[in-house]
């Protein structure tokens, strides 16, 4: 695997306050083109394996991540932790635990595949996940967005369509996120998807920023 992006070049200010304020923030061109390649390769790895129930469609590595995850997996976790550890602290709960959190996974979906509406499952965990796209929409693949929902209490849910070329990431809230409101915070509950492939194929992948090792 090729060197670790470059993270300095991100402005993290902007970076933590869109994710405070939205629940997910942009990471362009976060992989070159022969990166994304070569991760999206990866999928047919013999060190991968089938993912739970989506299996056929995503697959996982066998611990260690190949070389630069594992490190672009400690440095977001250093960067978002004073922001999980606000958010918990805003929504009444004890600091994120090193719990052991889903694997990091590659996803590949062919014409008229989906993934559904998901988040992560433990509360407990660390409350950001990165997803990447591998492929490029318009030549690889039409169709595909990847999708987040955010519903609040007693309000329809927000949908949210993330603009994701070929090498882009983003950080996501994985389940809930504190909004401010008139009485104080409350718990919103954030889902993601990605929409039906309409041609061609699509890989994305995600990586939980536990420190350890959501769907991608």
């Amino acid at each position: 695997m090729s060197a670790l992006p470059a993270l300095d070049r991100y402005d993290w200010t902007h970076i933590l306050e869109q994710l405070d304020a939205e629940g997910w923030a942009p990471l362009p061109a976060l992989f070159s083109p022969a990166r994304a390649a070569e991760l999206a390769r990866a999928f047919d790895d013999p060190r991968t394996l089938p993912a739970g129930a989506d299996g056929q469609a995503c697959r996982s590595w066998r611990p260690p991540l190949p070389d630069g995850l594992d490190a672009l997996q400690r440095q977001l976790h250093a960067r978002l932790a004073p922001l999980a550890r606000s958010w918990a602290q805003r929504l009444g709960r004890a600091a994120p635990a090193a719990t052991a959190a889903a694997p990091a996974c590659l996803s590949r979906l062919g014409q008229d595949g989906s993934l559904p509406l998901r988040h992560a499952a433990d509360d407990a965990a660390f409350p950001f996940c990165l997803i990447a796209l591998l492929s490029e929409p318009g030549r690889d693949f039409t169709g595909g967005e990847f999708v987040m929902t955010e519903q609040r209490p007693r309000q329809q849910s927000r949908p949210m369509v993330l603009p994701l070329r070929r090498g882009d990431g983003a950080v996501i809230a994985a389940a809930h996120r504190p909004v401010r409101g008139a009485n104080g915070d409350y718990r919103a509950t954030l889902r993601h998807a990605i929409s039906r492939v309409r041609s061609g194929e699509r890989v994305g992948l995600s990586l939980p920023l536990d420190g350890q090792s959501a769907p991608p």
